[in-house]
């Protein structure tokens, strides 16, 4: 029988970065097929669903190069090159399941390539990013430390290793595991800087005291009450269980959340003054020095807890005029403000552009960023009251597919005939009509 090869498939795995985009990786699955001492009909048959598998694979038809290469493996489980390229598919459709946000089903087929090659350092690091971006922290921990011991450290592992650690609040194992990946990679710029940060913010809260709830855990200030920050949970705790009534949804990994002096706030955030909490995947508030829960403060805690919830719905894929206006629909159940800057809007035609206010808002003045909030609330309020919750839950669930806002808006009031331009110009008519001379 006559060797035969294959072209080698270069399968690109993008890795996630801190801003959400991608830095690229690339991993060579080489695809070479090994003489065995078949028949030639046999042998015939390998050859032929091989390369029709492989065709497929570079075609960027992974599914079915996947299951044709399942069926050919159950047929020779022996042949190397098959187990290499069925290897290959399996990184291949999870890579493409990463890209639409589909992180279980991502962590799956990296397992089975893993397990046709358990001591694959590639495999194993992509299963454990999987994991991480879907929130199984513990599951990728195991993964990403098991592959450190087993393969040998990489920038990539310590990276992701570190970012477990730091979102779970354990500080001083992520600045031991980014110091790591900086002497692997001294030039990596946002290694660096995340290590920056979590050494800033290590200073600051190593000394803080700890509580803890079923779905939260505390860190607060020595200045704060104990009283206080028991409060703040309970408060949490009814957000949890109303929002979620809300948006038919309950996060499953506790959140950690974070009481800062005032001033420990904005250094540690580079927060606006106007700026009374955030949320980037832990709660951060500055309300060192309260004594009491307040409404305000009550709708605050709402507020916050309300982007856990969206940015699990949507995973992360939520415009931010959309996120803040949702926040805010909560938040003011428990402390409502009058809506001046949109009344003032209303009267002179002043809105702001709402594909404006899909990127953050962080950069704009008070008076500006009154009027964003104010806006994107009403924009909330008023797809609620007169399409429904559910077609708002619809929108999130399309996000969360990897949909843009265009998209999910025009999936979703396709029966009214509708896109974003309409349901903007809608919103318009409505407020103007509500507030306008």
């Amino acid at each position: 029988m006559k060797k035969k090869s294959c072209a080698p498939l270069r399968h690109c795995v993008k890795m996630f970065s801190l801003s959400g985009g991608y830095s690229s990786l690339l991993f060579f699955l080489v695809l070479l097929l090994v003489s065995v001492p078949f028949s030639q009909s046999r042998a015939d048959e390998l050859l032929s669903s091989n390369d029709s598998a492989v065709k497929l694979l570079q075609q960027g038809e992974y599914e079915k190069a996947l299951e044709q290469l399942q069926k050919t493996f159950s047929l020779f489980p022996y042949n190397e090159a098959v187990r290499k390229n069925l290897a290959a598919a399996y990184a291949a459709v999870g890579n493409r399941q990463m890209e639409r946000k589909q992180f279980d089903e991502a962590a799956d087929n990296f397992d089975h390539a893993l397990k046709l090659f358990p001591d694959n350092r590639e495999f194993g690091t992509l299963k454990g990013i999987a994991l991480y971006s879907g929130k199984r922290f513990d599951e990728a921990a195991i993964v990403l430390d098991q592959t450190r011991q087993s393969g040998g450290e990489t920038a990539a592992i310590l990276y992701f290793l570190g970012r477990v650690y730091y979102d779970t609040g354990n500080l001083a194992g992520a600045l031991e595991a980014w110091n790591s990946a900086l002497n692997l990679e001294p030039g990596n710029k946002a290694i660096r800087e995340l290590a920056e940060k979590a050494r800033r913010e290590y200073v600051v809260e190593s000394p803080m005291e700890k509580g803890y709830r079923s779905m939260f855990v505390i860190s607060y200030d020595e200045g704060t009450k104990s009283d206080l920050a028991n409060s703040v949970l309970e408060s949490l705790e009814t957000a949890y269980n109303r929002v979620g009534s809300d948006f038919f949804y309950y996060p499953t990994v506790r959140v950690p959340v974070i009481l800062y002096t005032r001033k420990d706030y904005r250094s540690l955030t580079a927060s606006p003054e106007w700026s009374g909490g955030l949320y980037d995947g832990k709660v951060r508030l500055p309300i060192g020095g309260a004594h009491d829960i307040t409404p305000m403060l009550r709708g605050v805690l709402f507020h916050e807890y309300t982007h856990v919830v969206v940015g699990e719905l949507t995973r992360k894929n939520c415009p931010t005029w959309l996120n803040e206006g949702l926040a805010e629909f909560e938040g003011r159940k428990e402390y409502d403000s009058p809506l001046a800057a949109l009344e003032a809007a209303a009267k002179t035609g002043s809105f702001l552009s709402f594909a404006g206010m899909e990127k953050s808002l962080l950069a704009l003045n008070s008076k500006d960023a009154a009027l964003a909030y104010q806006q994107s609330y009403a924009m909330v309020r008023f797809m609620i009251s007169s399409y429904g919750w559910h077609k708002v839950r619809e929108i999130l669930v399309n996000l969360g597919e990897g949909m843009t806002i265009e998209t999910a808006i025009a999936r979703v009031f396709a029966d009214y005939g509708l896109d974003y331009p309409g349901i903007v110009r809608e919103w318009q008519a409505a407020t103007l009509k509500e507030y306008g001379k």
